[in-house]
């Protein structure tokens, strides 16, 4: 049957995938960096206090003092093609493209930021994606990013007439292509090291204590990542430690601390450290600046010598081939 007269013209179905990060400002600048902080800190997945409350302390104190300070971090780690985040998670989404083939569409989204997610999806519908995976790029589960991500995709999808079918990527915490990813490339990273450390130290980010008691999994898995790494590297790795990081206000949260366990070591005669951060699927601001930069000066200032920081997965091979497996994995029987 030819198509009636004025119809507009539907693209061939096709299969998309949509890998999403946390996000990040547009520009090393205040305030680029007080537009992202608004939205962050205004999810209630992320801070669990009542908007009453939490509203004139975001808005009277926190987005009047942090931007400047964060902006000026993040200058510290700014590259020519913009935010270390940003152009990571695009060089993942071009290699899976490569990896995937024309049969399916790959695009990538931030949580937070640009692009935005129900941008994207809208996008992907428009290019013909009536089935899309959702790929968080977060290995464990967390009500503040995982559970966010799909909170802000339902809100794009709520905006689509013709919305397509969904899957999600679960967790992969403890999935064996992940941990041979880790060991793989942190092997690769620690024999390259012009020394040997006495400790590897598996940072990862950090939560509110009281996410733990109000059922959240996410300190379990992260515990669960770092017992498996270590048992995939084997008795000839450093020794290991796991801490968590980026802590903020004034509530207790996970520990122990990251910038803690960095200035113990070295006061108790660790001299050569290197420190990893299998929570996260990219560099950012996070491992480049607070673990990298701030966590050598740590280090050294409390009597420590040698100090590595290792990259994460990025968009190299090790972790390109895991992404590639765990996505086709969940596209099974859409391709």
């Amino acid at each position: 049957m030819n198509r009636p007269a004025g119809h507009p013209a539907i693209p061939a179905p096709k299969v998309g995938v949509l890998l999403v990060n946390l996000g990040t400002p547009d520009a090393p600048t205040p305030d680029a960096v007080r537009r992202y902080l608004a939205e962050f800190l205004m999810d209630p997945r992320v801070v669990e206090i009542p908007r009453a409350v939490w509203w004139p302390i975001l808005h009277g104190i926190i987005l009047r003092t942090r931007p400047k300070r964060s902006a000026h971090a993040y200058a510290q780690v700014w590259t020519d093609r913009g935010s270390p985040l940003a152009a990571i998670t695009a060089a993942q989404a071009e290699a899976l493209q490569a990896r995937l083939g024309p049969e399916v569409v790959v695009r990538w989204g931030m949580r937070y930021g640009n692009p935005a997610l129900g941008a994207e999806l809208a996008a992907m519908k428009a290019q013909g994606c009536e089935r899309i995976l959702i790929a968080p790029l977060y290995p464990q589960y967390s009500g503040a990013t995982t559970a966010s991500v799909l909170d802000a995709v339902g809100v794009g999808m709520a905006r689509l007439r013709w919305q397509p079918a969904l899957r999600t990527l679960p967790p992969y915490y403890d999935d064996p292509m992940h941990i041979e990813a880790l060991r793989a490339d942190t092997a690769r990273q620690l024999a390259a090291l012009p020394f040997e450390p006495e400790v590897l130290l598996l940072s990862f980010h950090g939560m509110p204590e009281r996410t733990l008691h109000l059922g959240d999994p996410y300190h379990c898995q992260c515990l669960k990542t770092a017992r498996l790494l270590a048992e995939a590297l084997g008795p000839g790795a450093p020794r290991i430690a796991v801490s968590f990081q980026s802590r903020f206000g004034r509530a207790k949260w996970l520990e122990p601390a990251t910038d803690a366990v960095i200035a113990a070591e070295a006061a108790n005669g660790t001299r050569r450290m290197a420190i990893a951060a299998p929570g996260f699927s990219a560099d950012c601001l996070e491992t480049l600046e607070e673990l990298a930069i701030r966590g050598r000066e740590q280090f050294q200032a409390a009597g420590g010598k040698e100090f590595a920081a290792l990259s994460c997965l990025n968009a190299d091979d090790a972790g390109m081939a895991m992404l590639e497996a765990l996505t086709r994995r969940e596209l099974a029987g859409w391709i």
